[in-house]
């Protein structure tokens, strides 16, 4: 990477220019699921462990993103699906390519390696593939950290994800994708750590790459599972100028529609919807229900009434589905991106947006180092939970900020 770069520079890059012109004049297409199509080779623990790894002393089989160091052939095979199929934009095999995700397979320090060769192997095919035409590019995934059952209890700290997504950052950049997709957001603070880094790493190197934001609602609450509807999703992600924001996996197209249609609503900016292909269904050869045909006619319905920038699929989406996705919605206008006044925009767990001409709010103050010598003393000595029963009854007894 180059580290000696000059100041950083904040205006879009030459792929940003091009890609927001190919936006205004189609829907883009996104490739579709990898753990699906690595489920139909039906490898063993001896092709997840290739030569390399043949003594290693823990089971790495499920360890897909280590497939781009043992089986490249496969990585690379799919891809090349996936493009064949009509995809504009390829996502790397790095879903779990974090030191925290590998920790669970004892492969931690491999960390690197696999964002590096993963997006060497999608970079290659994309460049394959690519025309003047249609130019294709590459999306670094970053996928969730923690695992969230509880909002206010996490299994890893800000700082631990914000190491692990720079190191990720910084080798997906360097083997050479075009743009970040951070995804699959169930946890906004987990997303928050993803920007955080992505932010750090083009300081670093002084040059912005496009970035792409997808949030994950779990269920017909309409929010993401730690409690965020998708109006506060997209105010507390908002300042990092995504190219796109959008929703992913958890529910299928059908489930999907309202959330969608909300954020095609508030956001201003484009719009990436890549659904799983319905609901689970451990009876189908793909682990869900929908065929092809069945999630590229809703696909089309949502590009029809204006939803879309950006189409693909999630879990259990093939090239076949992606391929039936480009078809339905050829020729299909994208969505317009709305403009929004200006006000002040935020979020708890539900929006809370201050226009120019609000007469009140109701702002509690407690909860400032500066104002409060009983608060300062809680932060400081660390006790957190002590200052979060303050914040909470500033809110109980009227605080709208």
């Amino acid at each position: 990477m180059n580290t000696a770069s000059p100041a950083f520079a904040s205006s879009p890059s030459a792929v940003e220019t091009r890609l927001r012109e190919l936006l205004a004049q189609r829907i883009l297409i996104l490739d579709g699921a990898m753990g699906t199509m690595i489920q139909r080779y039906k490898l063993t623990e001896e092709d997840y462990r290739g030569a390399r790894f043949a003594d290693f002393a823990h089971d790495v089989k499920g360890n897909n993103e280590l497939l781009s160091l043992t089986r490249p052939d496969v990585i690379a095979e799919i891809h090349a699906g996936y493009l064949q199929a009509g995809s504009d934009i390829i996502e790397t095999n790095t879903f779990g390519a974090t030191v925290i995700a590998q920790g669970d397979y004892r492969m931690a320090e491999l960390a690197r390696e696999m964002n590096l060769a993963s997006a060497r192997l999608a970079r290659e095919q994309a460049d394959r593939f690519s025309t003047p035409d249609k130019p294709r590019y590459v999306a670094g995934a970053l996928g969730p950290q923690p695992k969230v059952n509880d909002p206010g209890a996490r299994n890893v700290t800000f700082e631990e994800l914000r190491v692990a997504y720079v190191e990720q950052t910084e080798a997906l950049i360097e083997g050479g994708v075009d743009l970040l997709l951070v995804e699959t957001i169930f946890d906004t603070l987990n997303a928050k750590a993803a920007i955080f880094a992505i932010e750090e790493c083009f300081e670093k190197i002084g040059y912005r790459l496009p970035v792409m934001i997808s949030g994950t609602v779990t269920d017909a609450s309409g929010r993401i599972l730690s409690g965020q509807t998708v109006e506060a999703f997209w105010n507390s992600i908002r300042h990092a100028r995504p190219l796109t924001v959008g929703l992913n996996c958890a529910l299928g197209a059908a489930l999907m529609r309202p959330y969608i249609e909300e954020l095609a609503k508030k956001a201003d900016t484009f719009i990436c919807v890549y659904p799983n292909a319905g609901l689970p269904n451990p009876m189908s050869d793909t682990g869900f229900d929908e065929t092809p045909a069945d999630t590229s006619a809703l696909l089309k319905e949502f590009a029809q009434a204006g939803f879309v920038n950006v189409a693909g699929g999630c879990c259990g989406t093939t090239p076949e589905h992606i391929a039936a996705i480009a078809q339905a919605i050829e020729g299909v206008a994208p969505r317009t991106v709305p403009e929004r006044p200006q006000e002040l925009r935020l979020a708890g767990l539900e929006a809370f947006n201050v226009a120019d001409d609000a007469l009140f709010v109701n702002v509690g103050e407690r909860t400032n180092v500066t104002g409060s010598k009983a608060f300062a003393r809680m932060i400081l000595a660390g006790q957190f939970d002590d200052a979060l029963q303050v914040a909470r009854q500033q809110v109980e007894n009227g605080a709208q900020i």
